[in-house]
């Protein structure tokens, strides 16, 4: 008799291999694997490798029967044996014989016995990490993919086999990625289905991280005895190393089963560990598929725009997460795409946040006021994704994003593509122009430009400055903050934070290079604009001591980076002008505004006369602010803006030692080589590119008072005073000795023609240079439009000035604006040039 009992006659007749096979098992399973039979097997598999398919044949046949047999002993000995048989032979031959390996495996994984479960599984990994010679395509691991990830769902009752369980099928997986992705035609490991099963299993794993975020940045070095007593930490390498041998074609399928399970888990809210998916996923990835992992995200977005804000805001969040590692390497194609989705989620946002305050209008519950500040929670989300993400754009891009930002604010009386906010009324859109504006100021930060025309363009500048922007304190204080962003090159706002008398500026250590003349020619086209906008912003009732803070920050960073001698004079009668609001008060503003601009005036004109260090100037200006200090501490803004101020009851206009005289600063300037004709000539604010144009700007306030104000001086010039008579025939010619010509220069010389000379001087420059550089087309309309105009006029001033019945001498005067002319016989009237 043979080993285990079979009769030596009948052992000689069988073949030699399965000779060799049944010599390794010992009789007693606990003496192991018989290892002198052991080597004369593999000595054997090697010699005549075409036999391996019948010693695996048989081995697996030995394997079936003692695992239904229940004898686990035999069954490790016969996997120690295909282990070593594996590991041996590397011939052309060994793949009937892992087919055999193969399904010894499967038979493993199928039992019930955890321990079989781990063996099927060890056996797996050594397989895993063999090299084979030649890839076998028709070789598939569909059942392996289920079956490891249905053990990394284990839910046994014993925690320590649980954990074992687990732990081998993440094992297993590990194994299947290593086995297939390396071979780019054998890739149906990447195809969904699987990739619907391997990546929940992982991820399901992870969650059972304790530590989130020491393990969020980019792979750690565990020790191997935390790999594999820890499931988790496996889980994550396993997953950052899936991640890692992701191509540009299978990325999607290895990110979208994130979303299902972040889904179906509900882990948006809260959303730590989306958070920490996401960014072991961007540490993962090669940079250059940074971008295909933003549309992802961007995408899901879209899919979930209907849920709850906190959710939301949780996907945004991650967004901003992931923004924040591709910023440094690759962003690809998706540049305005981010920022296009962004902006539309925020108009979302807010419409439903206006739609919840719709319909509870009346009734202020709390669950209602709860969906308003979660929809606050999202909009500050998107504006901090998009300020994060454009401020890590290079400034070229950067540029861009910030004309594509401006584009879609609600600005009326411009062609640009805004975002459609006509269902979203008054309120909705102010809630839009905010938020916008916030972006752009996050997007503007650090923002460098070597030019200011490259910084401020006229696409930019126009809808910036609109008049639609001022309706509000909040967003006239963002507009401010913009400007100061991108006028401030050399760092300078933090030292004039805040609205005060500055007792010597060379302490703040300002830094400023020499006007350059690409910054002298923006102040020329551009320079009013910017003045008109601070004049006005002056004048709003509901101005705050933030206000005016910001408005000051204007006045002293133009002086710094853009102002030369002709800027500098500009500026100083803009100040005065702004102390005239407050003296005069034709806008009947609060004593606090006028007051307030009284120190606006005092702390700009301090900070300038020092800045230009003209001495007589100085003395001015410091004499002036010593008897405010002494007489009116609330023409300063040490006092003005203090929580308690004693506010007067009225402002004397006769106290001149009180005021900043023109005639002493023209004096001093004018001693030290300032050309000071042009500051006897008080400033105007121009009518801005919006208002020439035609088009009627939203609720403008200013329209009204200060163009208004404007027209009517210009209107004495535009259309004279016509005067028609109504004469017989036969009494012209005895009137017309009796009567004065009246032209248009006798009129002129009528009037304080001063600031018309400068603003017809203006005029005439700016029509020169539109005829120099717009387009024909805009020329043409602008002329027919002009035309028009000048037709309504006319027909409007012979209606209302003709006033019946004639005079006995068959004359009449005819009366406009505030002048009264004598009547002309119509034959020597002289129309002045409309045009």
């Amino acid at each position: 008799m043979g080993r285990k009992g079979v009769c030596c006659c009948c052992a000689a007749l069988r073949p030699r291999y399965k000779r060799l096979v049944d010599n390794i098992f010992p009789e007693d399973p606990k003496d192991g694997l018989v290892k002198a039979d052991m080597e004369k097997l593999t000595f054997y598999a090697v010699s005549a490798p075409e036999k391996l398919d019948r010693i695996g044949a048989y081995l697996a046949e030995r394997l079936s029967r003692d695992v239904v047999r229940h004898r686990y002993g035999y069954v490790l000995i016969a996997m120690e044996a295909l282990d070593q048989l594996l590991m041996a032979c590397h011939s052309q031959s060994i793949k009937p014989f892992v087919e055999s390996f193969l399904h010894m495996v499967a038979k493993l994984l199928e039992s019930g016995e955890p321990k079989l479960q781990v063996l099927g599984t060890n056996s797996f990994v050594k397989f895993a990490n063999i090299e084979e010679d030649t890839p076998s395509y028709h070789r598939r691991y569909d059942f392996f993919v289920s079956r490891f990830s249905a053990m990394c769902h284990s839910c046994d009752h014993d925690p320590e086999i649980q954990t074992e369980i687990r732990i081998a099928g993440i094992r297993g997986i590990q194994g299947v990625v290593r086995k297939t992705v390396n071979d780019e035609l054998r890739a149906t490991i990447w195809e969904p289905q699987h990739m619907d099963k391997i990546v929940p299993s992982l991820l399901f794993n992870m969650q059972k991280i304790e530590d989130i975020d020491s393990r969020t940045g980019p792979p750690s070095s565990p020790t191997g005895g935390e790999k594999e007593e820890n499931p988790a930490l496996l889980a994550e390498n396993c997953f950052r190393e899936l991640l890692g041998r992701a191509t540009y074609g299978n990325m999607n399928n290895a990110v979208r089963p994130v979303f299902a399970h972040l889904d179906h888990h509900r882990l948006w809210d809260p959303n730590e560990f989306a958070v920490s998916c996401f960014k072991i996923i961007m540490y993962s990835i090669q940079a250059q598929y940074s971008h295909h992992v933003i549309q992802e995200i961007l995408g899901h977005l879209d899919v979930r725009k209907r849920d709850s804000p906190r959710v939301r805001a949780g996907i945004i969040q991650v967004l901003l997460e992931a923004v924040a590692i591709a910023a440094k390497g690759s962003i690809g194609p998706t540049v305005l795409e981010v920022f296009n989705t962004l902006l539309k989620h925020l108009r979302i946002s807010v419409d439903f946040e206006l739609g919840d305050r719709r319909s509870s209008a009346g009734s202020a519950t709390f669950s209602t006021s709860s969906k308003e500040s979660d929809e606050r929670i999202v909009q500050n989300a998107i504006i901090q994704t998009i300020g994060f993400f454009g401020s890590n754009l290079p400034d070229y891009q950067r540029s861009e994003i910030m004309m594509f930002i401006m584009g879609k604010v609600p600005v009326l009386g411009t062609t640009t593509q805004s975002l459609d906010t006509s269902h979203l009324g008054d309120l909705g859109t102010r809630r839009i122009q905010i938020m916008l504006l916030r972006s752009l100021l996050m997007v503007t930060s650090g923002y460098k430009a070597t030019m200011i025309t490259n910084a401020l363009p006229p696409p930019f500048l126009d809808p910036l400055l609109s008049p639609s922007l001022m309706e509000d304190s909040e967003l006239r204080q963002l507009v401010l903050e913009i400007l100061h962003n991108l006028i401030d090159r050399h760092d300078n706002r933090a030292k004039l934070r805040g609205i005060r008398i500055i007792p010597d500026v060379s302490d703040l250590k300002i830094k400023r290079d020499k006007i350059s003349r690409q910054d002298v020619s923006f102040m020329k086209k551009h320079g009013q604009q910017l003045y008109r906008h601070i004049y006005l912003g002056c004048k709003e009732e509901d101005n705050v001591q933030k206000n005016f803070e910001l408005l000051f920050t204007s006045l002293a960073l133009t002086t710094i980076e853009l102002a030369n001698e002709e800027v500098v004079i500009d500026l100083i009668r803009l100040a005065i002008a702004l102390q005239d609001i407050a003296i005069i008060n034709e806008d009947n503003l609060p004593m606090f505004n006028r007051c307030g601009v009284m120190a606006l005036v005092a702390a700009y004109l301090n900070f300038l006369s020092q800045m230009i260090a003209v001495p007589a100037f100085c003395q001015h200006v410091s004499k002036v602010i010593e008897t405010r200090s002494l007489e009116a501490s609330y023409f300063l803004p040490e006092t003005i803006f203090k929580d308690k101020c004693n506010l007067p009851k009225s402002l004397e206009k006769d106290e001149k030692n009180l005021f900043f005289l023109t005639n002493k600063i023209a004096e001093s300037l004018g001693g030290s080589g300032y050309s000071v004709e042009r500051l006897s000539v008080p400033y105007v604010p121009q009518v801005t590119a919006l208002f020439s144009s035609g088009k009627k700007p939203h609720k403008c306030r200013h329209k009204s008072k200060d163009e208004d104000r404007l027209s009517r001086r210009k209107s004495i010039v535009d259309t004279v005073s016509i005067q028609v008579d109504i004469l017989p025939g036969n009494n012209t010619e005895d009137k017309v000795d009796n009567t004065e010509e009246i032209t248009f220069e006798a009129l002129k010389k009528a009037i304080d023609n001063n600031g018309l000379e400068e603003q017809e001087k203006e005029k005439r420059r700016l029509v020169i240079e539109k005829f120099q550089k717009a387009p024909f087309e805009e020329i043409a309309a602008q002329c027919e439009t002009k035309a028009n105009l000048l037709h309504d006029r006319l027909a409007q001033i012979l209606e209302l000035t003709i006033r019946p019945p004639p005079s006995p001498s068959g004359t009449m005067t005819i009366t406009a604006g505030h002048a009264h002319y004598q009547s002309v016989p119509v034959y020597e009237m002289k129309f002045p040039d409309l045009f």
